[in-house]
């Protein structure tokens, strides 16, 4: 690693840069595009979610909260739990524990360094971890193990059989750093009792560990004053997917990262609550005038990224799909199955709902929200079983009628990868174009986003979507 970039701690680094962003619209408009004249390497970024309006604004201002938290939980009296993405934080805000969630750290970093997180990818395999692993975590992770950020009290990870390589990211940098760890394991169904037993028991286990590691019970009065705050979040979320559907849908591209990243961070916390009123606010707003959430207004074609997104720097993936007037219509992360969830239609059993009315309830329905996250419940069984990745990608397609479907991950994602062709086969045969692509979504050095979007765009002209 270069002596260069172990001159500043990576999370305090990145905290002052977001931290400064999040005020840059709090002025007026000319000091604003005054501002954006001084800093070229990161105007495009941040100018991407300026001209949202309140809800880029006040996303900015949730990722400058969340890293703020993460840099100073310890100065707080806080612990800090290394987690990943598909675990849902209210209960470590629960216990007033600071996630850390690597995956969003990865992709703030991705965006908005215009060095990019390389030298943290490469430092992972300079400490013996494959670099044939998911890049998603090591983005981040390599900073963290080489003591460029605050120190990690323990890891829980909750993916074990569904992503062997997010599974060995964690189990890596908790042996690698000496810490405690807790692993959630889930059986290869989701819907039958055994299972539910399963999990929900295996969601106790983390509570004692939680408990062992902060010295405290579980606090009934806040865990039930989270989870009234993720039900209000779950309500506006299944308004704005039903206000997706719509033709033109009326949602920006770029709400989909302000959506999903929020979630990950921030799940059963005000600040993500009043991001997503906001948000939709605008989207109703937009549906009343008839026209699209693309910055023209129009919409030439609707995509839907099966898998994940791209965080190539300076947000280039959305702002490819905003010039060309393509919706984006969820992907993978952007769907997390509550029971009222349009998604969930006609198989409620594959959804939950929270039970706020005894300790048991709550626990039990936290339980069921973390074996539902996105990754978790596509893939922990045959690609093409019942409400797996092919279901629930139809379902998708039949509910948001796109016009065309992508995949794309990270070099890791071996059980997509393994998967992947069959998969688009199914799909084309359903009359729905379809392409893979084998970029890494985490690290343009595997395939640069030039090669990306050329391959998108003959994709589109090819198949006479968009010209």
């Amino acid at each position: 690693m270069k002596r260069e970039t172990k001159e500043y701690n990576f999370d305090w680094n990145m905290w002052t840069i977001l931290e400064n962003a999040s005020k840059t619209a709090d002025g007026s408009r000319k000091e604003y595009e005054t501002l954006l004249t001084y800093i070229p390497h990161f105007r495009d970024v941040l100018d991407a979610f300026v001209r949202q309006g309140e809800p880029g604004v006040l996303f900015l201002k949730l990722l400058a909260k969340y890293t703020n938290d993460c840099v100073s939980a310890h100065k707080e009296g806080r612990k800090t739990a290394g987690v990943t993405f598909c675990l849902a934080t209210p209960i470590m805000y629960a216990f007033n524990v600071q996630p850390v969630t690597l995956e969003p750290w990865s992709v703030m970093s991705t965006m908005v360094l215009k060095r990019g997180t390389a030298e943290f990818l490469d430092y992972c395999c300079e400490l013996g971890f494959t670099e044939t692993s998911c890049s998603s975590q090591r983005g981040s992770l390599g900073a963290y193990l080489a003591g460029l950020a605050t120190n990690l009290d323990f890891v829980v990870y909750d993916s074990p059989g569904i992503c062997d390589t997010n599974a060995n990211s964690f189990s890596f940098a908790a042996a690698y750093l000496d810490i405690p760890f807790y692993q959630l394991n889930y059986p290869y169904t989701l819907t039958d009792e055994q299972a539910t037993e399963y999990h929900r028991a295996d969601f106790r286990g983390l509570i004692a560990f939680m408990e062992e590691q902060t010295g405290n019970k579980i606090n009934m009065d806040r865990l039930r004053e989270v989870i009234k705050e993720s039900k209000r979040q779950d309500e506006i979320t299944c308004e704005l997917l039903d206000l997706q559907r719509l033709r033109p849908c009326p949602m920006p591209p770029i709400y989909d990262v302000m959506f999903y990243g929020g979630r990950f961070m921030m799940n059963g916390t005000r600040e993500y609550t009043q991001l997503l009123e906001s948000m939709v606010r605008k989207v109703k707003e937009t549906a009343k005038l008839g026209i699209a959430g693309t910055t023209s207004g129009k919409e030439k074609a609707r995509g839907l990224f099966c898998y994940i997104d791209h965080y190539t720097s300076d947000g280039r993936f959305w702002d490819f799909l905003d010039k060309r007037d393509i919706s984006h219509m969820g992907s993978i992360l952007f769907n997390f199955w509550q029971k009222n969830n349009p998604h969930a239609a006609g198989k409620q059993e594959e959804g939950y709902s929270f039970d706020d009315s005894s300790l048991d309830g709550m626990i039990d329905s936290l339980a069921d929200q973390m074996s539902r996250m996105p990754m978790v419940k596509q893939i922990r069984g045959p690609y093409d079983a019942p409400g797996m990745w092919l279901d629930d990608t139809l379902g998708a397609v039949n509910l948001m009628k796109p016009d065309f479907v992508v995949y794309m991950g990270t070099m890791g994602c071996r059980n997509t990868w393994g998967m992947v062709k069959p998969f688009v086969r199914d799909l084309e045969k359903k009359g729905i174009p379809s392409l893979y692509l084998y970029a890494d979504s985490f690290d343009d050095r595997v395939q640069s986003w030039e090669t990306v979007a050329d391959k998108i765009g003959e994709f589109l002209a090819v198949r006479k979507i968009v010209a």
